[in-house]
């Protein structure tokens, strides 16, 4: 029995020691994030933060590229020209 708990001792440590070694070794990296990363990221806000990502996240999502109609000149200014 104590060499089993000896084992699963030796164990924790080794998990405690690789996620020390993760969450120190995470700096800064080009690209985007996984998904999964992001809402594993997203998990550790405060409450005060989640309500305003979710807020936040509630609005439309910011849409990319030319508004719609900047290209089409409306009819009265095509008469004009």
């Amino acid at each position: 029995m104590l060499a089993e708990l000896r084992l699963e001792r030796e164990q924790v440590e080794e998990a405690i020691l690789t996620l020390e070694r993760l969450a120190r070794g995470r700096g800064r990296r080009r690209g985007r994030p996984p998904s999964w990363l992001k809402d594993a990221a997203a998990g550790t806000l405060t409450f005060e933060e989640d309500s305003q990502a979710v807020s936040a996240n509630s609005v439309e999502p910011k849409r990319r590229g030319r508004p719609p109609g900047s290209k089409v000149k409306p009819a009265a200014q095509a008469a004009e020209a």
